[in-house]
């Protein structure tokens, strides 16, 4: 059974076009619109924590370049930093404190072509990654939904 939002593969090839671009000179862009940190961290909570978040990352973004509806645009990405960036921006959309310190989405993604199916399968393996972690379904529901609104700078073909 497929359960996804669609935005949110918008946000994760965002993430992706991000680590392929940032540079280290780029570390202090601001984030983008959307891109804000809630009233409370009950969400950061129920994810893990930082180690909760870390452990959906690390199993996400090589899901990601093996993905053949998704490789494309993650194969020649540094796989570490793109980690490194996913954890931030699901930090602090769960409201962990943390500090996203990437591109913008729409800076990140602005030449890879990216529509709303490539952004549909993003979702779908970030779902794969969170039911291999053990996240309960409605926790990925409300972490799909604060990401979500990214999907407006991240979809660029229509």
């Amino acid at each position: 059974m497929t359960k996804f939002l669609p935005t949110l593969a918008l946000l994760l090839a965002a993430t992706a076009a991000s680590a392929q671009a940032a540079a280290p000179a780029a570390s202090a862009a601001t984030p983008s619109p959307g891109f804000s940190a809630p009233a409370d961290d009950a969400l950061f909570r129920d994810l893990g924590g930082r180690p909760g978040i870390a452990a959906i990352v690390g199993d996400f973004v090589p899901r990601l370049v093996a993905d053949p509806r998704t490789s494309e645009f993650f194969k020649k990405t540094n796989q570490a930093h793109l980690q490194e960036m996913l954890a931030q921006q699901f930090c602090v959309v769960a409201g962990g404190g943390c500090t996203y310190t990437g591109l913008p989405m729409d800076k990140a993604h602005h030449d890879m072509d990216i529509s709303k199916g490539d952004f549909n399968a993003l979702v779908e393996v970030l779902q794969a990654s969170m039911d291999a972690q053990h996240v309960p379904f409605a926790t990925q529901n409300r972490l799909l939904a604060r990401l979500a609104p990214m999907h407006r700078e991240i979809v660029n073909v229509h």
